[in-house]
């Protein structure tokens, strides 16, 4: 990974983290989840119709990675409806990473060196430790209804990350696949907000706003990372883009006053040290 791709990870995960922190207070999840994906497919519309399309050994990886979406946000509602954010989200980053690692060894022939594992392992724990740590061990039981769907949503951005990162590789216009990609979303946001149209009016323009614009700065942290998958290790990419969640957490501390500091800097500084170690193999 060389300085320029380490950087545009970076970004994706700055980018990642402040697009939920805008759609942290919404009242309604799946209202914000449909205006996401909406705002998804207003910039890829818009881009399909200037770049070349992808070739065709890539439109079964664009179909299969927006089945396996409608999953990712089933599963994300589900755990989200029984859990605390603070510890679904941790756990479905945390674990995503070794995931997307394992499953590029298996399916992409990407081996890594012993120290990039570490890494990647380091920063996974760097993030379930945020996850427990916030809520106590003695709260787990509480929370537990969430933690398989948790872990199935962790499953299921394995997956999609794998997919795109290798239908990408064979698209001959990257571009072109985001841009079908994020078209694609189009069945995700009209399954959504269809049956939300009432609620929707109720909520406003100002929802309509955050969500749409939420949506376009989640589709360039997306993009970026697909980008980057054509130059890098999915395992690498994968593990340096999960920072986004400690990057959530340091917002949390410095714009919106939550407690406590000293856990969340604590985990800052775990993941910080995996990634070092990342950087250091490359």
């Amino acid at each position: 990974m060389t300085p320029a791709v380490f950087a545009i990870v970076l970004l994706a995960a700055f980018l990642h983290a402040l697009w939920n922190a805008m759609v942290k207070g919404s009242l309604d999840r799946t209202l914000a989840l449909g205006l996401i994906a909406l705002g998804h497919v207003v910039p890829g519309v818009a881009l399909a119709m200037v770049v070349p399309a992808p070739l065709a050994a890539a439109w079964p990886y664009i179909v299969v990675s927006t089945l396996i979406h409608w999953g990712y946000y089933y599963y994300l509602n589900a755990a989200y409806r029984v859990g605390d954010l603070s510890f679904v989200y941790p756990v479905a980053r945390g674990l995503a990473p070794v995931m997307i690692a394992l499953g590029a060894l298996v399916l992409a022939d990407e081996y890594l060196p012993v120290l990039a594992w570490v890494g990647i392992a380091i920063v996974s724990l760097g993030i379930l430790s945020l996850a427990l740590s916030l809520l106590g061990w003695r709260h787990l039981p509480k929370h537990s209804p969430a933690f398989v769907p948790a872990v199935l949503t962790a499953i299921l951005i394995a997956a999609y990350s794998i997919i795109d990162g290798l239908g990408i590789r064979q698209s001959g216009s990257p571009l072109g696949y985001i841009a079908w990609l994020f078209s694609a979303e189009i069945c995700v946001a009209v399954f959504v907000l269809y049956p939300r149209a009432a609620t929707l009016r109720t909520n406003g323009m100002r929802v309509l706003w955050i969500g749409l614009i939420g949506g376009l700065v989640s589709g360039l942290a997306y993009a970026l990372v697909l980008y980057a998958k054509t130059l890098a290790p999915l395992g690498i990419i994968a593990a340096v883009r999960e920072t986004s969640v400690i990057i959530a957490a340091l917002i949390g501390v410095l714009v919106f006053g939550e407690r406590p500091a000293k856990t969340r800097i604590l985990s800052a500084i775990i993941v910080a040290l995996g990634v070092a170690v990342i950087a250091y193999t490359q």
